[in-house]
C-alpha cells in the first residue's frame, strides 16, 4: 500500500486506528502476533557443530591431528596395542579443548547479545488513549508513534501532525541534507523514495521538530527490510591488545617450532626413535605455542564488560576497554554529568510585580506534563523546575494550557538556543512566547514589562539585565529569560515556513529571568580528584553561561586556581593553531556549539591525548565518533548519540565514566597477567627439554605430559586471573600508553627468567628421581618422569599465585580470589589423579609415588612462590 498517496484520515482508516486513541493494548497484541517482531533479521549464525568443526582449523592443531596420525599408522604397523594410547590420548584433548572452546565461544556470544539487550530502543507510543515507552520491537502496523529531535524513527510510518520536522535519511537514500516533513501533503504514485515528504523511514532519524505519526510497516516489511539494507550494533573487530598478541603469538611460534626442531635433531643424535622424537618435538611446540590467548583475552574482556555493565557503564565495543584504561582526558557535560539535573529555581528577576506574568509566560512556554499519577512533572528538568516554581505562585501549567491554545512551536535547538510557541488570546489575537538564554533572547528584545505594562527597553535598562543575569550567573544559578509579543491572528507565519525563527523571534517584550540550580553530584568531587591524581585531565564542555560554568566547576574541582575558561565565540577568534598550543590551559568550554566539541577534541588529541567525550544530543554525535570514547547518556541521550557512542552511561554520571577508567586499567593489568602467566609456563616446558638434551639427559617429559601439563594450566588458572580486583594503586599510575611493547617494563625479561626458574625445578625434580628412584631402571626413568610430570604441572599452579600482583600475595589475601583457589583445587587433584589412579597412570605413563618423593615434589613445586616473594620483598614490592 502507498500511504504517501492518502491523506492522513484515509490512512487511519484502512489501518483501522484513531489519532487520539491509538490501538487498544488487546489489538495491538494480536496484530503483534500477525506481523511478528519489528525487527530486521539477522545474519544466521553457525550451528554448534560448525562451531565444533571450526575449532580444528588451528593451524597447530592441524599439526597435532597429523602426529596423531602418523602415531597410529605407526602403532597398527608394530601391531603393538600400548603404542595406540597415545594417538588416542592426543585425540581425546583435541576434542576436550575443542568443546572447552566452543563453549567460550558460545559464552562470549551470549556475553555480547547481553549487551546489545541492556540497551534495547524504545519509542513512545499511543495505545488506549495513555502515553507510555514501550521497546520498538514491540510496534504494530496503526501504533501511534510520537517522535521528537534526536529520536530514531523505529518504523515505516506516515505523519499525521508535525511541528518543523526534519529528519536524515542518509542510512536509507544516501542523501547527507535533512529533508523537511510535511504531513498535510498528497503525493502521486511512484514517488521516489527521497521525496516521500510525508512519510519516516525506519533507520533515519529525527534531527529537528517534532511529529505524531501512524506506523504503517514494521520488520521486514519496512522500506529498508525490503532493500536488503540490514541494520545492526558494529561488530567487535580485534582490539588492539588482540592484535599484539596475534603478532606475539606468530613470533613465539616460530622460535618454538625451531627450538623444536632442533630438540628433535638432538634427540636422533642421540639415537632416541624417531616416531618417539617426533610426537615430543610436536606435542612440546603445541605446549610452547600460546594458542589459547586469544580465546582468554577475548573472555577476560567479555568477563570485565559485563561487570562494568553492573556498574552502569555499558561498552559497546570491546576495544574501548584498553581505549578506557589509557585515557588522558575527560571533556564531560555539565547537567546532569557532573550535576543531579534536579533543577530547583531559587531566583527571579521582572521589573515591578511581574512575577506571576514571568511563570504564566514561561509554563506556556514548556512542554514538561504530570505523570500518571499527576504528582510529578516530567520532561525536561529545567522545564519541570520552572513548572513546580510556577505553582508556588498559583499557577499551574494545566490551567494556562487551557486558557491559552498552542497554536504552534519552534522546538529549541543548540543553534538558536531558544524555544518558541504561539497561543491563542482570543479569535483575534495571538501571543508568541519565547524563552531561552538570556544573551540570545535580549538582543531580540525592544521593550520590557513593567507592572504589567510594556516600555522602551533603554540602554541602561539594558545594561540592569545584563548585571542581573551575571549575579545569577555566578552563583552558579543557571539563567532563563522569557519574552513575548501579541499580534493579531494570522499575522504569524504557519508551519514549515523557513523564515519563522526570524520573523516570530524578534520585536519582543522582556519580562523577566528565571534563576535555577542544579547541584553538583556529591560522589563528583571524589572522581575529579582521582581523575587527577590517574594522570587523567578533566575538562567540563558545556552550553552553559561561562560564569554558571566556572562556579560549579570551581565548586567540584574541574577549575582550578591559573586555569582558563574559554566561550564559543571565544573559540570562533581563535585560530586551530593557537587552539592546538594553549589547549592545556583550559579547563571549562562554556557556550558551545557541536562545531566547538569537534574542535576542542581534535586539539586535544593532535597533542598526544586519548580523548573521552560525552554527549546526549543529535548534535553530539559527531563529536563522540571524534573522541577516542564516545560517552553517551544513558538516560537523557538520544538514539543518535547512543549509536555514535563507544559506552553508554546508563546512569549519566561522571563519577561512572571514572570508574570505568579504573575498571579498563584493571581489565588490561588482567589480560596481562594471564599473559605473563601463560608464557612463562610455556617457556619453562621448552627449557625442561631443551635442557635435558643440552646435558645429554634423557627426555624428563614425554608427549602425553606436555599435552596434559598445557591442557590444565593453560584453562581455569588463566581465567581465574581476570577475575582479580584492579589494584588499589591503579588510579595512582598513568595512563596506558597504547604504544608501549605489551613486553615494556621489564615484563619480557621477567617471563624469560620465570621460565628458566619452573624449567630448573622441573629438571631438578627430574634429576632427584634419575638417580634415587630409578638407579636401576635408567632405560625407563618413570619415577624421574613422574616426579618431573608433577613438578612442572604443580608448580605453574603455585606460579599463578605470583600473577595475582606485583605486591606480595600475602598484602593482598593469598586465597582472596575465589576463583583461583576453585582454578588450584580443581587442576590439583586432576593432576594427582593421573599419577595416583592406576587407570590413570597407566595411561600417562606414570606411578603412584612413594610420601619421600611426594614430598620432593611438593617442596619443589612451593619453591616459585617462594623465590617470587623474596623477589618482591627485596625489591621493596
Amino acid at each position: 500500500m502507498d500511504f504517501y498517496t492518502l491523506n492522513q484520515k484515509d490512512v487511519l482508516k484502512i489501518l483501522k486506528s484513531g489519532e487520539n486513541t491509538g490501538l487498544s493494548l488487546g489489538e495491538a497484541k494480536r496484530r503483534r502476533s500477525i506481523s511478528g517482531p519489528n525487527r530486521l533479521n539477522e545474519n544466521k549464525k553457525n550451528n554448534l557443530f560448525f562451531k565444533f568443526i571450526s575449532q580444528f582449523s588451528d593451524f597447530m592443531v592441524i599439526i597435532l591431528l597429523f602426529a596423531a596420525a602418523v602415531s597410529f599408522f605407526t602403532a597398527v604397523i608394530h601391531g603393538d596395542n600400548s603404542d595406540f594410547l597415545d594417538p588416542v590420548i592426543i585425540l581425546v584433548i583435541i576434542i576436550i579443548n575443542a568443546i572447552v572452546g566452543v563453549i567460550q565461544e558460545y559464552k562470549a556470544e551470549k556475553s555480547i547479545a547481553a549487551l546489545k539487550s541492556m540497551t534495547p530502543a524504545e519509542t513512545l507510543v499511543l495505545r488506549g488513549g495513555k502515553k507510555s515507552r514501550i521497546p520498538a520491537a514491540e510496534l504494530v502496523p496503526g501504533d501511534i508513534i510520537i517522535l521528537e529531535a534526536g529520536d530514531s524513527v523505529p518504523a515505516d510510518a506516515r505523519i499525521l501532525e508535525n511541528i518543523s520536522v526534519q529528519t536524515d535519511e542518509s542510512a536509507l537514500t544516501g542523501e547527507s541534507a535533512p529533508v523537511v516533513k510535511n504531513g498535510d501533503i498528497i503525493l502521486p504514485a511512484k514517488t521516489l523514495l527521497g521525496d516521500r515528504k510525508n512519510m519516516l523511514y525506519m533507520t533515519s532519524f529525527v534531527t529537528y521538530g517534532k511529529c505524531t505519526a501512524v506506523v504503517t510497516n514494521t520488520g521486514m516489511s519496512t522500506e529498508v527490510g525490503r532493500i536488503a539494507e540490514l541494520l545492526s550494533l558494529e561488530e567487535t573487530g580485534a582490539t588492539p591488545l588482540q592484535k599484539k598478541l596475534s603478532k606475539t603469538g606468530k613470533l613465539l611460534g616460530i622460535t618454538a617450532l625451531s627450538v623444536c626442531f632442533v630438540i628433535f635433531i638432538l634427540g636422533i643424535i642421540q639415537k632416541v626413535p624417531p616416531l618417539e622424537m617426533f610426537m615430543l618435538s610436536i606435542s612440546l611446540a603445541v605446549a610452547a605455542m600460546p594458542e589459547g590467548l586469544p580465546a582468554i583475552v577475548t573472555i577476560v574482556l567479555a568477563i570485565g564488560v559485563r561487570r562494568m555493565a553492573e556498574n552502569n557503564a555499558v561498552i559497546r565495543r570491546l576495544s574501548a576497554v584498553e581505549t578506557l584504561g589509557g585515557a588522558t582526558v575527560i571533556c564531560s557535560d555539565k547537567t546532569g554529568t557532573l550535576t543531579q539535573n534536579k533543577m530547583t529555581v531559587t531566583d527571579t528577576y521582572s521589573s515591578g510585580n511581574n512575577t506571576k506574568n514571568l511563570f504564566s509566560l514561561a509554563v506556556l512556554c514548556c512542554n514538561s506534563s504530570y505523570d500518571e499519577n499527576h504528582q510529578n512533572y516530567i520532561g525536561d528538568p529545567t522545564e519541570t523546575a520552572i513548572c513546580r516554581a510556577a505553582e508556588n505562585v498559583k499557577i499551574k501549567k494545566t490551567e494556562e494550557d487551557l486558557k491559552y491554545t498552542r497554536l504552534f512551536e519552534l522546538p529549541f535547538d543548540s543553534d538558536r538556543k531558544l524555544m518558541t510557541t504561539i497561543h491563542r488570546l482570543s479569535e483575534n489575537k495571538n501571543r508568541v512566547i519565547t524563552k531561552g538564554a538570556p544573551d540570545v533572547l535580549l538582543n531580540k528584545c525592544v521593550y520590557y514589562l513593567r507592572n504589567g505594562s510594556p516600555e522602551v527597553l533603554t540602554q541602561s535598562k539594558r545594561a540592569e539585565i545584563i548585571d542581573a543575569n551575571e549575579n545569577m550567573a555566578k552563583n552558579a544559578l543557571r539563567v532563563i529569560a522569557v519574552a513575548y509579543k501579541d499580534a493579531s491572528a494570522g499575522g504569524f507565519v504557519g508551519r514549515g515556513d523557513p523564515d519563522a525563527p526570524r520573523n516570530l523571534e524578534s520585536g519582543l517584550i522582556f519580562c523577566g529571568l528565571i534563576g535555577m540550580l542544579d547541584p553538583p553530584r556529591p560522589e563528583v568531587i571524589k572522581a575529579i580528584q582521582n581523575c587527577r591524581t590517574a594522570g587523567i585531565k578533566p575538562v567540563m564542555v558545556t552550553g552553559d553561561h561561562k560564569i554558571t560554568a566556572m562556579a560549579i566547576a570551581e565548586k567540584i574541582g574541574v577549575y582550578n586556581k591559573g586555569d582558563k575558561a574559554a566561550t564559543g565565540s571565544e573559540l570562533d577568534e581563535m585560530s586551530d593553531a593557537q587552539l592546538l598550543e594553549n589547549i592545556y590551559f583550559y579547563s571549562v568550554f562554556a557556550r558551545v556549539s557541536p562545531e566547538h566539541k569537534m574542535r576542542i577534541v581534535k586539539a586535544f588529541k593532535s597533542r598526544g591525548n586519548i580523548v573521552a567525550m560525552t554527549g546526549d544530543g543529535v548534535n553530539d554525535a559527531p563529536s563522540l565518533k571524534a573522541s577516542d570514547m564516545g560517552c553517551a547518556m544513558g538516560k537523557t541521550g538520544t538514539d543518535v548519540a547512543r549509536n555514535a557512542s563507544d559506552m553508554i552511561l546508563a546512569d549519566d554520571n561522571f563519577s561512572t565514566i571514572v570508574e570505568a577508567v579504573r575498571q579498563g586499567r584493571g581489565i588490561y593489568d588482567n589480560i596481562k597477567k594471564a599473559v605473563h602467566f601463560l608464557l612463562s609456563s610455556n617457556f619453562g616446558e621448552i627449557m625442561t627439554i631443551f635442557a635435558a638434551f643440552l646435558l645429554r639427559l634423557p627426555s624428563p617429559l614425554i608427549a602425553i605430559h606436555l599435552l596434559w601439563v598445557n591442557f590444565v594450566t593453560d584453562s581455569l588458572p588463566a581465567l581465574a586471573l581476570s577475575s582479580e580486583k584492579p589494584d588499589e594503586n591503579i588510579m595512582r599510575k598513568p595512563p596506558l600508553d597504547s604504544k608501549k611493547s605489551l613486553f615494556s617494563d621489564g615484563l619480557g625479561i621477567r617471563i624469560i627468567l620465570e621460565g628458566f626458574m619452573i624449567g630448573s625445578l622441573t629438571l631438578l625434580a627430574f634429576t632427584i628421581g634419575y638417580k634415587y628412584f630409578d638407579a636401576n631402571s635408567s632405560s625407563n626413568p618413570i619415577y624421574a618422569r613422574t616426579m618431573a610430570f608433577a613438578t612442572l604441572s604443580i608448580s605453574q599452579l603455585v606460579h599463578a599465585y605470583n600473577m595475582r600482583s606485583s605486591k606480595s600475595v600475602f598484602k593482598i589475601g593469598l586465597f582472596s580470589n575465589i576463583r583461583m583457589n576453585l582454578a588450584f583445587i580443581i587442576c590439583l587433584l586432576l593432576q594427582i589423579s593421573v599419577v595416583a589412579v592406576k587407570p590413570a597412570a597407566a595411561i600417562f605413563k606414570t606411578v603412584n609415588l612413594p610420601a619421600e618423593g611426594w614430598l620432593i615434589v611438593a617442596a619443589l613445586s612451593v619453591s616459585p612462590l617462594v623465590i617470587i616473594e623474596l623477589q618482591k620483598f627485596f625489591s621493596g614490592e
